[in-house]
């Protein structure tokens, strides 16, 4: 693949400026600062050490650690391009999200919620992606894209133009026949 068949290798050179940002917190830059120094594996560590830590503390306290949700497996059926399917609503998907609002590792961001009850068209089943923090091509399981439905940006970075579909897991949606 020559270098200029995608745009992703020149976005740092298309780039214009520095955007103004939101005031944010001490704990937003400091979780920001840690981010973009750490590598994706280094930030998975950290997050596992962070959950044994939290274990003991719980276990030395005395107290019980809270009790993960159960999310429904996969069906039988998968979702294929085309399929009309509806997204459940936000009671149902909030019941299968973690206390970092992820199922199986995909996040339902605050974006996606004006979606919840309606009527949708599937894009396609995603097999694979490119993680764009370490170029490279990662496989995935469940993940569909929606025609139409896409990211207009997140509230501590502000509007972007560049449209990137979202991640949905086939859990937060239902097949309509």
């Amino acid at each position: 693949m020559e270098q200029n068949e995608c745009q992703f290798p020149c976005l740092r050179d298309i780039a214009e400026g520095n955007v103004k940002l939101p005031p944010q917190s001490l704990k937003k830059r400091v979780q920001l600062s840690i981010k973009r120094n750490l590598s994706p594996s280094q930030i998975k560590a950290l997050h596992k050490n962070a959950a044994v830590a939290k274990k003991y503390l719980f276990k030395t306290m005395g107290k019980t650690m809270p009790v993960a949700k159960v999310v429904p497996a996969l069906s039988g059926v998968r979702l294929q391009a085309g399929d009309t399917v509806r997204v459940r609503t936000m009671e149902e998907i909030e019941a299968m999200l973690d206390g970092s609002k992820k199922t199986r590792g995909c996040a339902f961001m605050d974006g996606m919620e004006r979606y919840c009850g309606t009527t949708q068209r599937v894009l396609k089943s995603m097999e694979r992606f490119v993680d764009e923090r370490e170029l490279k091509v990662k496989k995935c399981n469940g993940i569909i894209l929606l025609e139409n439905v896409m990211c207009e940006g997140v509230l501590a970075f502000g509007r972007c133009d560049r449209c990137c579909l979202m991640f949905w897991r086939e859990e937060w949606l239902e097949k309509i026949e």
